[in-house]
């Protein structure tokens, strides 16, 4: 195996096989991995019982008392879990957005998954069904082959999905606060409370179906790759490429519609994790997109650190994370908005 340097990067060849490694990338991919697991080992430690990272090294390794096994394993892990999961699947699914769109203001909130998936859950609340996690599953998935179907024409203008899902959000959004207006005081403290993204209360039943479906999903979007670093340069580009521009956009958007999908329905609506982490991950990586797993991993620890926040912070009741990640993603979005309008301007 021999290696080539280029300029940020390095050539790796092994015979007629050759890759090209970012180091910028790698070095913040592996940065943030720490990151993440010394903010995982944190979250599972923290609470009114609390655990020092040695127990929970013994307690990994299969040591440890019985409560404080109970505790990790059935309380505290799975609420973990259920967060870097559902933050590395927004992320990704943000990622794949705003390349296809062009555009970093793009997330799955408008391709409607989002209101799809809230208006699928608070419907089963109030009518009673049950399944929540399985209607806002169904909801999500409706909704972004819906707003698909609609922008469909000889293919799929980025701007013109973008406009076709913010209308299908505000009238699906719409459906949400009329059902909100119909429910009991029981189901509307419920609604609201999945509606503003927690992670309390998750076990083990919303960890394995979301594992499940993100073994398959990133893979996938590990392998949408090359058709995204084609669809950045345009349509027109695409086309002259030899890339075939229907089959590559549908495979983008519905992987990217999944992803959102199985953390929604996992986690609810967790706000603007989609749309401010692909842009931080560009901002340290560098590039000419988001990077996907630089993304996956911030997207994660951006969850799981919020949610730790939440718990710390003193408060009458404990905060939603999808609370904190609004109030991270706000000022992040005016300023994108700021730079973007100066843009224009000058």
């Amino acid at each position: 195996m021999s290696s080539l340097l280029l300029p940020g990067r390095r050539v790796l060849r092994a015979g007629p096989v050759s890759a090209s490694v970012p180091i910028r990338t790698v070095a913040v991919t592996l940065l943030a991995l720490v990151a993440t697991v010394a903010a995982g080992v944190a979250a599972v430690g923290h609470g009114d019982f609390p655990i020092s990272p040695e127990t929970v090294w013994q307690v990994a390794t299969g040591g440890g008392t019985r409560i404080e096994r109970h505790i990790l394993l059935n309380l505290r892990l799975p609420r973990v879990l259920c967060g870097l999961l559902a933050g590395a699947a927004l992320a990704v699914a943000g990622a794949l957005t705003q390349t296809f769109a062009r555009n970093p203001l793009a997330s799955p909130d408008v391709l409607g998954v989002t209101f799809g998936a809230s208006a699928g859950a608070v419907t089963a609340i109030v009518l009673g069904i049950g399944a929540v996690p399985f209607a806002a599953l169904g909801g999500a998935l409706l909704s972004a082959a819906g707003i698909y179907l609609l922008a469909w024409k000889q293919g799929i203008d980025g701007y013109r999905l973008v406009l076709i899902g913010l209308g299908a959000g505000q009238l699906l959004a719409a459906v949400t606060s009329w059902l909100l207006l119909r429910a009991d005081q029981t189901d509307l403290t419920r609604a609201s409370i999945w509606l503003t993204g927690s992670l309390a209360g998750r076990d083990w039943s919303q960890v394995r179906p979301l594992a499940l479906a993100l073994l398959v999903l990133l893979p996938a979007a590990l392998a949408t790759g090359l058709a995204l670093r084609v669809l950045q340069f345009g349509d027109d580009t695409a086309r002259g490429l030899g890339l075939r521009l229907p089959s590559a956009q549908l495979a983008v958007v519905v992987v990217a519609a999944a992803l959102a999908a199985a953390a929604v329905a996992a986690a609810g609506p967790i706000e603007f994790v989609a749309f401010v982490v692909p842009q931080i991950a560009l901002r340290l990586c560098g590039g000419s997109r988001p990077p996907l797993v630089a993304s996956a991993v911030l997207g994660a620890l951006l969850v799981v650190g919020c949610d730790l926040l939440a718990r710390i912070v003193v408060a009458p009741a404990e905060l939603p994370v999808g609370l904190v990640t609004a109030i991270v993603g706000t000022p992040y979005l005016l300023w994108l908005l700021v730079r973007g309008s100066r843009r224009i301007s000058a």
